[in-house]
């Protein structure tokens, strides 16, 4: 969508009334769907939109039918879960997305036998075996990820279950950035999408799906912002690796012992997890706290640790001043930098290609053009993760000026 005169900040662009938003609650099923809520909980809480749609797209008087027709043809989204498992793997090896599209096939599979398939067969009358589809139920899981918001909840409300994804027409047709002109406000009649910076005629509006590293993007929404256009990029270090460079660090038995030890200590603070992962952005460390109270105890005197053990955690651990940002790593610890440095040099070997590999097919536009779409996404996500891996190496070695 292009703005057809200048907007000013500020400027409201559209409106969208919450009568026109496609949700369990406004599809012609949504009485039963509220009445059923109990047999239809799941891990995504998706299920009774995912119903709703799949009902509305066969019912011949749906009154969304205009709608459906400005969708993007089902069989042909591009989020890395419609790929070949081994084009998956090859080319996003390394990033985190190959394991987050795992565990999706999985839940949907799991959600769509144990729940969704049998609500249909009780209810045939509402669900023709057209809709009674894995893959078509797969491709709406695709969609509901891609193009639905979620309204942002209240403080009070913050500790309840996650309120639902609706579908929000002429809000989802536009597209992301990071550096976004445009963004959708909600109040209790209607949803707004206002400017948030001057808009030129006949340039694009932007709106945000969130902070969003590429990975994530093309995880959830099958594209990315070539590099270095997205602000909001990360690279993830798994919480596993850190205690796996500290295990390579120990020489005898009872130093690995200890490891695991301060680990099941880290664990117990909720700090560490064998599935979590330190989230490192440009500009900052975003999982700050974790980080560094995981490498304060991985690397602290064992004595040091005893106490910390023997107070159950609750001694003086105060944070360090400021926010640990990217140009503070210097002033880490020595054993700590180190620990961290040994720990991105493991990140880096889950990769199936180097740094320069990539460098060399992003700088040659002749190379790079050749590549498939798919190859130019996962080259984007693997070079932008890469770039803050290797800045965190030059961060971290010898000779980076630490504090005495």
């Amino acid at each position: 969508m292009v703005a057809r005169e200048s907007v000013q900040a500020g400027e409201l662009l559209f409106v969208v009334p919450r009568a026109a938003l496609l949700s369990q609650h406004t599809c012609s099923i949504g009485g039963l769907l509220e009445r059923e809520q109990g047999a239809l909980q799941s891990q995504s809480g998706w299920v009774p939109l995912l119903l709703a749609l799949l009902h509305e797209l066969q019912a011949p008087a749906s009154r969304w039918r205009p709608y459906f027709a400005l969708w993007p043809e089902l069989g042909r989204l591009e989020h890395p879960m419609f790929w070949p498992e081994e084009e998956r793997r090859c080319l996003l090896q390394g990033t985190g997305v190959p394991e987050a599209v795992e565990k999706d096939l999985a839940n949907i599979r799991s959600e769509y036998h144990s729940i969704v398939l049998p609500f249909m067969e009780a209810h045939p009358n509402l669900f023709s075996l057209r809709v009674r589809s894995l893959e078509l139920y797969h491709q709406l899981v695709a969609l509901v990820m891609a193009y639905s918001f979620q309204e942002p909840l209240e403080e009070e409300e913050d500790e309840k279950e996650p309120n639902s994804p609706v579908m929000v027409p002429a809000a989802d047709i536009l597209n992301h950035l990071a550096n976004h002109n445009a963004n959708l406000e909600y109040s209790a009649n209607c949803l707004r999408m206002v400017a948030t910076q001057p808009i030129p005629k006949g340039h694009e509006i932007f709106n945000t799906y969130g902070q969003m590293a590429n990975w994530q993007l093309i995880h959830m929404y099958g594209f990315v912002e070539p590099y270095p256009d997205n602000t909001d990029d990360t690279a993830d270090i798994q919480m596993v690796t850190v205690r796996e460079a500290a295990l390579q660090g120990t020489k005898t038995e009872a130093e690995r012992l200890l490891v695991y030890e301060r680990w099941d200590f880290l664990c117990k603070l909720e700090m560490v997890g064998e599935e979590g992962a330190f989230v490192i952005g440009r500009e900052e460390v975003l999982t700050e706290e974790e980080l560094i109270t995981t490498l304060k105890v991985l690397c602290m005197p064992a004595e040091e640790f005893r106490e910390l053990k023997d107070q159950d955690g609750g001694g003086d651990n105060k944070r360090e001043e400021g926010s640990l940002t990217i140009t503070n790593i210097p002033k880490l610890k020595a054993s700590w930098r180190q620990l961290l440095r040994n720990s991105v040099l493991l990140t880096l070997q889950t990769y199936a290609t180097d740094l320069k590999t990539d460098q060399d097919l992003l700088s040659n536009k002749e190379v790079y053009a050749q590549l498939s779409w798919r190859e130019q996404q996962a080259l984007q996500v693997r070079y932008g993760q890469k770039m803050i891996l290797h800045q965190l190496l030059e961060l971290t070695q010898v000779g980076s000026f630490p504090v005495p």
